[in-house]
């Protein structure tokens, strides 16, 4: 488990937002981190002031008319309601993890884009943001700004779809994998946390096999080809998910591996729902190779939204390399 762990949590009081704090739980975060508990208010004109008074004393406040937005806006009813759902949202995180190191923060603007923006200034390991809900079809969906979020933040994104249930109760995790360093990423996250016992994880590498075009079906020898790299295919992945299941023992948590065949954006999430799984880890991106027909990366976003649990997109930042040191006559 990462030392000093981050975790940035978005919060606006809504029923799937509760559902986000509920999830933290089964999410085998750490005893101790550091946690910012967000709620953004979408206020971009100053609402008029109820009193003459109020009117004069933003007015002192405003040292240059560039600021006079800023007062109002910050002074605003909005606002202030946004703090205190984030210090509500931030008690319940601090009863689950007594000895997290929990902040919160208050601002106006777009919360997408100032969620985006503050995980590229803090730098957290993990974004939590709740999913939008249901369909009218009983489908959960992503709202705009989970699907923003998911899509654009550079760290890990945990769409959070959460139930209520006994503290220490075991978990169900399904990880993708592909055998991309992505979605090995995702095994190494899984493998890193703390999970409670006799939790169970489940490897999932979904195959889509070649099929031959009905002229290869007439030449035998294309079919045996076709037939010859499916194989060869199956076993190389087999592989990929004996070998991520390995490392999650490896982390004294019982991992299998299975192989499923079908499009990855609808069979994890149908694997997931089918076990009970509490959620679902894959890679961000994958990359271009002889397995590229079942690379997870390109819908990760797709399983975000189609699960009925949450989803943890898993990214890796890039280490900063330390710049050379100088030496004399350079």
């Amino acid at each position: 488990m990462k030392k000093n762990m981050r975790i940035l949590i978005a919060y606006d009081g809504s029923d799937c937002a509760e559902a986000a704090l509920d999830d933290l739980a089964q999410a085998g975060l750490p005893e101790t981190a550091s946690a910012i508990v967000m709620s953004i208010t979408e206020v971009w004109l100053p609402p008029p002031p109820v009193s003459s008074y109020e009117i004069v004393q933003q007015a002192m406040s405003v040292h240059v008319p560039a600021d006079l937005k800023k007062v109002y806006v910050k002074g605003s009813l909005a606002v202030k309601e946004a703090r205190a759902l984030a210090e509500r949202g931030a008690a319940r995180v601090r009863s689950t993890f007594p000895h997290w190191k929990v902040q919160t923060e208050a601002i106006y603007g777009s919360p997408a884009w100032e969620l985006v923006f503050k995980a590229d200034k803090w730098k957290p390991d993990l974004i939590v943001v709740g999913s939008h809900g249901r369909s009218a079809l009983g489908r959960f969906v992503l709202g705009s700004v989970s699907q923003r979020v998911v899509t654009e933040a550079r760290c890990s994104v945990r769409i959070a779809r959460g139930r209520v249930e006994e503290p220490g109760s075991p978990v169900r995790i399904v990880i993708g994998v592909d055998g991309s360093p992505a979605s090995l990423a995702a095994v190494r996250a899984v493998a890193e946390r703390n999970w409670p016992t006799q939790s169970q994880a489940r490897v999932v590498v979904v195959d889509d096999p070649l099929q031959p075009t009905l002229v290869g079906e007439l030449v035998p020898l294309v079919a045996e080809s076709v037939d010859s790299n499916n194989q060869t295919d199956r076993a190389r992945i087999q592989k990929f998910a004996e070998d991520a299941a390995k490392l999650i023992r490896s982390a004294n948590l019982h991992a299998t591996a299975v192989i499923e065949e079908g499009d990855p954006k609808h069979v994890l999430p149908k694997v997931a729902e089918k076990w009970g799984a509490n959620s679902i880890f894959v890679g961000a991106t994958g990359f271009s190779n002889r397995f590229e027909r079942f690379v997870l990366g390109s819908v990760s976003a797709a399983v975000a939204a189609r699960a009925h649990c949450s989803v943890e997109v898993v990214r890796t930042r890039e280490k900063r390399q330390k710049p050379a040191r100088k030496t004399n006559g350079n």
